[in-house]
């Protein structure tokens, strides 16, 4: 349905839309386009129905669930249609709401309500984020590819691998550099693959030198065409400090493999201080403080985040003025997906033998420690540009608000972490949004929801654009096309509700 061609910005100031005959301008975005009549635009958001140019999505409004001592009760005796529920809280998103390029103007609702006693007003837009990206956690042990390593997108650099951290792998992407300083390719690609992703659809990213990954918000990752079922316990030396009483008695030597940091439990303080006997096997690697070793092996999808299969492989050597016939060994993995069980013969050669019914519940217990392994996807943005003017005509006083706490921001009724420093540079967890809260614009741009709350007052002290407050209902009662997001209760913070501090 799209057919639209962009324009350059007129010389004699953008209007909300310019008609010639079929066609209406849409100024909503830097792209300008010109859309034919039962058109849309080339973002699919605005269309031309009859000579008039409409926002085509619906606008999202949530509503704040009813407690009863701390536990969620339903509304209504039935399962909840979606409908307004007449008196509950009711909070207008920004999804739907439309943007308000170019920025001077007054963002599209500005709506007024009480809480708890206390006039609020909420701004509420989409903003056009070219300075936003998306930052990735990937829960495995698998090696994904070496840091700074590109991370593309149907063939094109979308962002980079970055630092690991305990039981993940971090990938961050998008940017401005990746959306327009590059090619037009790379642009489309970068702004396509982190719409897919902050809409919660799975999204294939290869990585350079590393893996293929499968990544969905709120679902396992699957890597090299596995899904990935748990992250570690821990290293291999927090899995000996959890679990050294456990296997104390029925083993002689315990070896976590780690990719990071692999275990020996008669060497670990864990062990010393259950006063075991050494057991005289040396692990290969970059020995650290007793019983913690480094790069025992390199990085795979092996035991442990290693390239290791072969478990004996990792022992240099054993020390027959310390080893003895019959000693028990246990190699482990740190979520205890692989593990193996060997006894020292008579000229000290670890021998397979099956896992004895003793270990097995310290072994399962190593599993049932693991967490589900998840794909964490949180959108992030810089949103101190001018997106502030349709708040205020002085923009640096609603950012002194966010920072003091006074203003509260949210990205379709979700709660947003505001990094320190200048600006308002926000990251929020897109499963705690609703469904398809993010749209985009072919400059290439992200567009997403984003409200700011404050009171009333305080919304008249920093020159907010007073004259353009409605009362909720008021403006809900003229919005033709309204949906409800289900709630999610216990999930998000009632955006009305006063910020604390952490």
């Amino acid at each position: 349905m799209n057919d639209a061609t962009p324009t350059p910005n007129q010389q004699d100031g953008p209007q909300d839309a310019q008609q010639d005959g079929e066609i209406v301008r849409c100024d909503a975005c830097p792209v300008i386009c010109r859309i034919r009549k039962g058109r849309t635009g080339a973002c699919d958001r605005y269309g031309n129905v009859e000579g008039v140019l409409m926002r085509l999505d619906p606008v999202v409004v949530t509503q704040q669930v009813q407690r009863r001592q701390g536990a969620v009760v339903p509304f209504l005796a039935e399962e909840w249609d979606g409908r307004l529920v007449a008196g509950a809280p009711t909070f207008l998103t920004g999804i739907g709401s439309g943007t308000t390029y170019p920025d001077y103007k007054p963002a599209p609702f500005i709506v007024s309500a009480q809480h708890r006693g206390v006039d609020t007003v909420t701004v509420v837009t989409e903003g056009i984020f070219s300075y936003c990206g998306v930052k990735l956690k990937i829960d495995t042990d698998r090696y994904l590819g070496p840091e700074q390593a590109a991370v593309r997108y149907e063939g094109e650099p979308v962002g980079h691998v970055t630092t690991a951290e305990y039981g993940s792998q971090m990938l961050s992407l998008g940017g401005v550099h990746h959306l327009t300083g590059g090619s037009k390719k790379e642009g489309n690609a970068t702004c396509a693959a982190m719409l897919a992703l902050c809409n919660k659809q799975p999204v294939e990213l290869t990585i350079d030198g590393g893996s293929t990954i499968v990544a969905q918000a709120g679902r396992p990752p699957i890597v090299d065409s596995r899904q990935e079922q748990r992250m570690r316990v821990g290293c291999g030396s927090a899995t000996i400090g959890i679990f050294a009483k456990q296997w104390h008695e029925h083993a002689d030597e315990v070896i976590v493999v780690d990719d990071h940091i692999t275990g020996v439990f008669t060497e670990h303080q864990a062990g010393k201080y259950l006063d075991v006997r050494p057991a005289g096997i040396r692990v290969r690697g970059r020995r650290s403080t007793p019983g913690r070793y480094f790069q025992v092996a390199s990085p795979g999808s092996g035991w442990g985040g290693t390239d290791v299969t072969d478990p004996l492989s990792i022992i240099d050597r054993i020390d027959p003025k310390t080893a003895w016939p019959g000693l028990r060994l246990l190699m482990v993995s740190t979520t205890g997906e692989d593990h193996a069980y060997f006894v020292l013969d008579e000229n000290l050669v670890p021998v397979p033998h099956p896992l004895p019914p003793s270990l097995n519940p310290v072994v399962e217990r190593i599993d049932e420690n693991c967490e589900p392994a998840m794909t964490s996807v949180l959108f992030m943005a810089g949103a101190g540009g001018s997106l502030r003017a349709g708040v205020t005509e002085n923009p640096v006083r609603l950012t002194r608000s966010v920072r003091e706490l006074v203003t509260r921001v949210t990205c379709g009724g979700a709660p947003v972490y505001v990094w320190p420093g200048g600006g308002i540079t926000l990251m929020v967890d897109v499963t705690r949004m609703p469904e398809n809260s993010f749209g985009y614009v072919p400059t290439p741009a992200l567009v997403a929801p984003i409200e700011f709350t404050l009171p009333r007052a305080e919304y008249e002290a920093m020159g907010g654009h007073t004259g353009e407050v409605k009362p909720l209902e008021t403006l809900l009662a003229e919005i033709g096309k309204t949906t409800v997001a289900a709630p999610q209760p216990g999930e998000n913070p009632w955006p009305l509700d006063p910020q604390e501090r952490p």
